[in-house]
């Protein structure tokens, strides 16, 4: 099910748990032309699309009348509600929306990079939680970005700007200190590109953020935990901070699924993160400090010249 490019979207997520694209080129600000319907509802048809390499379908969600779930060759990678962008239903989203919430007062605007796009979802958090943020969205498939700008329209008063392009190539374009939070949710297939995995990737995200700025990545990893060990390691090379959270059976190594990584350099809100994170639907866990560093096990870094794609799920993680 792998697919060409970094597009982004949660691989390994089902709805309200962890386990969870006509071509164009360059940037374009959002609200103009778009003409979507965002037509769901109990009576409303999946809609089936192909894109770069892969078939998206929006599904419908039948509990929430403008809601849709994005799929690319069948793999869950975002939801949408139109009526309430603050609706989070993906477990793994949930945990970033939180993230996002604690990174500053709440209300205040902010300067944020996603890297991967999906169907947006959380640029719609943060413009409905933060208004007057300002967004940049890396989307390297630039068919899938123009279904879901036609099916699913931003905001026109979003300050939202989607550049399609790859993501570490967009990052690169990025001034240095720009951004307050920069969000990496990038999966080709159902696997994180090699490229994105890396120090050296990992010290354009930390020229790219203000200081005291966020990083936040959605990984994805199962037993035995090897790739996401790896990537704890290869974060703390960068950033002093870092905290993870996870469902308990992914902690445990018990199955495939989603951990989303926070680092900074500056300490973290540890504490509030982790009563939110314990009283989600589905609770998680959050771990930093020592025995995060504890869980590496004496993992290595991973640099360009020895990165590898995150694993691919297996197939009952989708089921």
């Amino acid at each position: 099910m792998a697919r060409r490019g970094a597009s982004s979207g949660g691989a390994g997520a089902r709805k309200r748990s962890d386990r969870k694209a006509g071509n164009r080129t360059g940037d374009k600000a959002e609200g103009r032309g778009e003409r979507g319907a965002g037509r769901a509802g109990r009576g409303a048809e999946p809609l089936a699309e192909p894109v770069d390499g892969s078939l998206a379908e929006l599904v419908p969600d039948r509990e929430r009348p403008r809601a849709w779930t994005l799929t690319l060759d069948g793999a869950p990678q975002s939801h949408v509600d139109l009526d309430d962008p603050t609706f989070l239903s993906f477990e793994y989203q949930r945990r970033i929306g939180h993230i996002a919430d604690l990174v500053a007062s709440p209300g205040q605007p902010l300067h944020v990079v996603h890297l991967g796009g999906g169907a947006f979802t959380l640029a719609r958090y943060i413009a409905a939680t933060r208004p007057r943020s300002t967004q940049q969205i890396v989307e390297v498939d630039a068919a899938l970005v123009q279904l879901v700008r036609r099916e699913l329209p931003l905001d026109p008063q979003a300050r939202i700007r989607v550049r399609a392009t790859d993501a570490r190539a967009g990052l690169g374009k990025i001034q240095d200190g720009w951004a307050d939070l920069v969000i990496a949710d990038v999966f080709s297939g159902a696997r994180t590109p090699a490229h994105l995995t890396s120090t050296e990737f990992l010290a354009e995200v930390r020229r790219v953020l203000k200081p005291g700025g966020s990083y936040v990545a959605n990984l994805a990893d199962g037993p035995p935990l090897t790739h996401l060990r790896g990537q704890i390691a290869t974060a703390a090379t960068v950033f002093p901070e870092l905290a993870l959270a996870a469902d308990p059976t992914v902690w445990r190594g018990r199955r495939f699924g989603n951990a989303v990584l926070l680092a900074s350099d500056l300490p973290l809100k540890v504490a509030e993160l982790t009563r939110r994170v314990a009283t989600d639907p589905h609770p998680g866990r959050v771990e930093h400090g020592q025995a995060l560093a504890d869980f590496t096990g004496g993992a290595a870094p991973v640099s360009d010249a020895d990165a590898k794609p995150s694993p691919a799920p297996p197939p009952s993680a989708f089921g």
